[in-house]
């Protein structure tokens, strides 16, 4: 017999043999009917495999990250059994779940083209497959075995990986007539996979090497039931709506020119104001907490990156260094504002009573992503981060770290992010050349973080092998409107850059020491966190961050004096407004106003202009009656104070 440990704390004996499904079914035959993967120890099993020895056991369901993933792992392996199929001699690279289902990278041969209008028959195909209640085999196999079984499939993606494995560590999964290499989990059949939706096709160079062939990738989402896939279609319309793409044309706030280069924003005088807002009210809350506003160069002499470890740990994801007429000198576009500010840190001699001294930029830094990975604002090659470098006594670390988790939460309040989890980013311990740095420092900063985050009682969540690549940090990843997670705010310890740029301060003992740093930013970049925002509002922005508080609707030009008056007054108060002076009528300057998602339109005619009034509508909500202009620049300022209340 062996004892499970349940997730409640609860123990039961079983006998030695049985499977995670036999113990699910034991308990409620409708649970082994939801359960599609088990936690066994800290591992996710198939729920097949045999239990040897005393375990704890989770059984895990649609709800969580763990069921959902070998739900769409096994989907994929459906849809290569289905492609197989359907285009006889079709080759596989990988095929994985991903957040909001999976996808398959596949060489379907030369001459063969798989597009968009193919999807629905390899769709039918699929539902005809998981019909037949196909179980998926897992076998355990020598690397001689798994070599000569893709070799006489001339499958040479799947033989290039495999020369990679290490024998001993190598399984295939079967399911009906199709073979892959995989580590599982799976379903134990295809019976719960019941709605089967593939939703694009894209190119993916093979192992996203651009000097590889291009393989075609195929999404897909598939649900255990039909009405969960009409929800998440649904959703996806919504998300159309949203994208920030769209409403940043729309709204006349980004745009992109390929003249200037991919990935490169250039913001529109709309967008430029509400990043301006945003510098301007960080800005303002950091002065409070007493931080010092640096500026630095874009780019920097390449040596400096190489003391830092920027230039090998970055060099294929930064641009090529800038060669100058000087013999041997070379520039790079800085990569990260982390080693400018340990120089500036290092121009003046500090005391143990000046620390922490905390130093922040909205600094510009440059990354070569591929062009195939560039999405609108969230992925680009030119971002600025709203950067903050903390130079502090190891004493005063702790509580350092602390008051930086209160000024994200306090940001986060005020723009409604309040769907994230707190993500504690280690060192991947199986790969640590990865890093800079002492395994003492390393512990010593992973400890820092978990014990500050645990007295600060935020939910964590522990991901290894995510930290940067001189420390470990605690990343806040937020939900967008549309169910996506994105790093914004993120916290790291660095104990490594201060050995390498030779940082101290004097003790009170009159001695050197070195300080720790802590690297952090609150928005992440303001081209990412500008992209969430427009989605999660729907370009509804706040009305503070909003680029124009008011526009005001003449009925007709005899009221343009008037309107032009109006105006004035309103700009010399702060608050930033418009005037649609066109000859239309005022029907369609409300409709046309509306959709510019401006906060207050204010409508002006004869009444008006007599009482010196404008009558307020507000954007989405219709008319809210009529103000003495003063009171009006009362009330935005009002409503401006209550958004950004504590």
């Amino acid at each position: 017999m062996i004892k499970i440990t349940f997730p409640d704390g609860t123990s039961k004996e079983y006998r030695e043999g049985i499977t995670s499904l036999e113990i699910a079914g034991e308990i409620s035959p409708r649970l082994a009917k939801a359960v599609y993967s088990a936690t066994v120890n800290g591992e996710v099993r198939d729920l097949t495999m045999p239990l040897r020895s005393d375990s704890t056991l989770r059984l895990n369901k649609w709800e969580d990250d763990e069921g959902r993933h070998a739900f769409w792992h096994s989907s994929a392996h459906l849809m290569a059994e289905a492609l197989e199929s359907l285009y006889p001699g079709i080759k596989f690279g990988i095929g994985p779940a991903i957040e909001n289902g999976f996808y398959y990278d596949v060489d379907p041969g030369d001459g063969v083209s798989i597009t968009d209008s193919d999807l629905p028959a390899i769709e039918n195909k699929m539902k005809e497959l998981a019909a037949m209640n196909l179980t998926y085999k897992r076998k355990e196999v020598s690397k001689a075995e798994a070599m000569e079984l893709f070799t006489r499939k001339g499958d040479e993606y799947k033989t290039e990986l495999i020369g990679e494995l290490e024998d001993g560590t190598i399984t295939l999964y079967s399911n009906g007539n199709f073979t892959d290499l995989c580590r599982g989990p799976h379903l134990p059949s295809t019976e719960p996979i019941k709605a089967i939706k593939l939703t694009s096709v894209a190119g993916a160079y093979w192992r996203g090497d651009e000097k590889r062939k291009m393989l075609t990738r195929i999404y897909g989402i598939t649900f255990p039931e039909q009405k969960q896939l009409k929800e998440y279609l649904d959703f996806l319309e919504e998300a159309k709506k949203r994208d920030h793409r769209r409403l940043g044309k729309e709204l006349e706030l980004f745009t992109f020119s390929p003249k200037v280069g991919l990935g490169l924003p250039l913001w529109l005088p709309r967008g430029s104001d509400v990043r301006q807002n945003l510098i301007n009210y960080l800005t303002s809350l950091l002065r409070k907490r007493g931080y010092k506003i640096v500026t630095t160069p874009h780019i920097g002499n390449v040596n400096l990156y190489k003391l830092s470890g920027h230039f090998e740990k970055y060099r294929t994801s930064s641009f090529q260094p800038i060669s100058t007429p000087e013999e041997g000198e070379q520039f790079m576009l800085k990569p990260m504002n982390c080693p400018h500010h340990c120089e500036i840190y290092n121009a003046t001699p500090h005391s143990y009573r000046e620390l922490p001294l905390r130093m922040a930029e909205f600094g510009t830094v440059y990354r070569y992503e591929q062009s195939g990975e560039l999405h609108g604002l969230t992925r680009v090659r030119s971002f600025t981060q709203d950067d903050a470098h903390h130079f502090c006594r190891p004493d005063q670390l702790r509580e350092e770290f602390k008051s930086i988790i209160d000024l994200v939460l306090y940001v986060f309040k005020i723009l409604n992010f309040n769907d994230f989890t707190a993500q504690i980013s280690l060192r991947d311990p199986e790969d640590k050349d990865k890093y800079i740095g002492s395994d003492e420092n390393w512990e010593r900063a992973e400890q820092d973080i978990i014990e500050a985050a645990r007295e600060k009682n935020l939910k964590t969540v522990v991901v290894p092998g995510e930290a940067a690549f001189y420390g470990p940090k605690l990343d806040f990843m937020v939900k967008d409107a549309i169910g996506r997670k994105w790093q914004l705010g993120t916290i790291q310890v660095d104990y490594n850059l201060p050995e390498r740029f030779d940082l101290t301060y004097n003790g009170s003992d009159n001695q050197k020491h070195r300080p720790v740093l802590i690297h952090r930013a609150i928005f992440g970049s303001l081209e990412r966190f500008v992209a969430v925002l427009i989605e999660n509002t729907a370009g509804k922005l706040p009305l503070w961050l909003s680029p124009e508080k008011a526009v005001i609707l003449p009925i007709s030009e005899k009221f343009n004096d008037y309107a032009s008056n109006v105006l004035e007054i309103l700009n010399n108060s702060d608050i930033c407004t418009l005037i649609d002076d066109r000859s239309e009528k005022i029907g369609k300057k409300i409709r046309d106003n509306e959709l510019k998602r401006i906060p207050y339109l204010l409508v002006i005619g004869e009444k008006e202009a007599e009482s010196g009034t404008v009558s307020v509508r507000k954007q989405g909500e219709g008319d809210k009656g009529s103000m003495k202009i003063g009171d009006f620049i009362a009330f935005i300022r009002s409503e401006i104070s209550k958004e950004l209340a504590d």
